[in-house]
């Protein structure tokens, strides 16, 4: 009888423990996966994090070197730190022989992906990033099209990610990835695994990356007269944005709201002293609130994305053109539309979209679980997941600077 392996959560943030950890811990009697090990800075966190999984004393740690100081204690280890902190315990875990499951975006400085990819050669670990929506059955469906030809050639790929007002509002002014630097620039924080979606679907390597964009909204000078600093003290009507109306109306026990009360917090405490609770107007942000990408492929494809806080939901939509028919798909709708030019026809392929990402985090959690029993191959591997962080990189560097970037 196989005995069940062992994983180490590196980061209890929403990421670490409230998908990933929970989704193993959830799989663990179906594929023998225990979450033995945790490190969280947070002492708060980490007690509850710990309470949830039944991981002892001796198994919790504040920081990765002192887990990593013990050896190789584990089978592997799910890396879920903040974005500028996932190089360290990475190339730390490979050194040791760990299989790795690395949250996106794999790092904030370029030069850093070769510092892994060399990492990983000279180990008998893997990695495999967090790119989600490969795992996602809506994704798959689009990808089972393209794969079957009958589309013919491909010339164009439009995508658009849809942040949502209140999301962006939320992650990117509020939360932690409001500034870059620290956090990643909002191209490859948010939409690294949209690129590594292009990627795939295209077949073939990127050539040349343009990008435009900027904050248009939230700024100081686009406050309402008589704005406060704290929404639970703003006397203006009918904000869009009132951290209030946002998160009172959320469901509880569910993200975003464990966001706010990670560690014992409660709703009202966060929205009277922590980020979430603070006026969109205050100028504490700088990433976009509207960029474009256009990729150029090899043989003369060109794709675009589009990342907007201006949405009322938050989903992907996609239009795919080929020489001999269109593609059309709805990510929350589980809908993906084919148009055959030759006969005529129409297909309408649904898929079940239900869960984070459409279904793609569980998804892709159960698939590394399997390659970690050897059953299956690693999901999203490193080689195939550079790309989407090269384009995105360059796509800042396009955005600040006005210039196309050849890859």
């Amino acid at each position: 009888m196989k005995r069940d392996l062992r994983v180490a959560i590196i980061g209890c943030g929403n990421r670490g423990a409230d998908v990933y950890a929970r989704h193993l811990a959830e799989l663990g009697a179906e594929v023998g996966v225990t979450v033995s090990h945790l490190v969280e800075p947070r002492p708060a966190r980490l007690a509850e994090v710990a309470a949830q999984h039944g991981v002892p004393a001796e198994a919790q740690f504040a920081h990765w070197a002192d887990f990593f100081a013990l050896g190789r204690v584990a089978d592997a280890v799910v890396i879920a730190t903040p974005d500028d902190a996932h190089i360290g315990p990475a190339v730390q875990a490979l050194a040791l022989g760990y299989d790795v499951l690395l949250e996106k975006p794999i790092c904030l400085h370029e030069e850093e992906l070769d510092v892994l990819q060399r990492a990983e050669a000279a180990s008998t670990g893997r990695v495999s990033v967090c790119h989600v929506l490969r795992a996602a059955p809506f994704f798959r469906a689009v990808n089972e099209v393209l794969s079957s030809g009958r589309l013919g050639q491909l010339v164009g790929i439009n995508l658009v990610e849809n942040v949502a007002f209140w999301h962006y509002a939320h992650s990117y002014v509020r939360g932690n990835w409001r500034a870059s630097p620290p956090a990643a620039p909002f191209i490859l924080a948010k939409s690294c695994h949209d690129l590594d979606v292009l990627r795939w679907f295209a077949g073939r390597p990127p050539i040349r990356v343009s990008s435009s964009g900027g904050l248009h909204h939230f700024r100081p000078e686009q406050a309402p007269p008589g704005a406060a600093q704290r929404c639970v003290t703003c006397p203006v009507p009918d904000c869009p944005f009132d951290a209030r109306s946002i998160y009172r109306s959320r469901p509880p026990g569910q993200w975003p709201l464990t966001v706010l009360m990670a560690g014992g917090s409660t709703l009202e405490q966060a929205l009277e002293d922590g980020p979430y609770g603070e006026c969109v107007y205050l100028g504490k942000n700088n990433v976009p609130d509207h960029q474009v990408v256009t990729v150029e492929f090899a043989v003369g494809l060109q794709a675009e994305l589009t990342v907007s806080a201006f949405t009322h939901n938050n989903t992907r939509t996609l239009k795919i053109m080929g020489s001999h028919g269109e593609l059309r798909g709805h990510l929350d709708h589980g809908e993906v539309e084919v148009h055959d030019f030759r006969t005529g026809g129409r297909e309408v392929i649904r898929v079940d979209t239900a869960g984070n990402h459409g279904g793609g985090d569980v998804a892709l959690v159960a698939g590394w679980a399997a390659a970690l029993r050897g059953e299956a191959p690693v999901p999203t591997p490193l080689a195939e997941s550079l790309d989407s962080h090269r384009m995105a990189f360059a796509a800042e560097k396009s955005r600040l600077g006005g210039v196309k970037i050849p890859l």
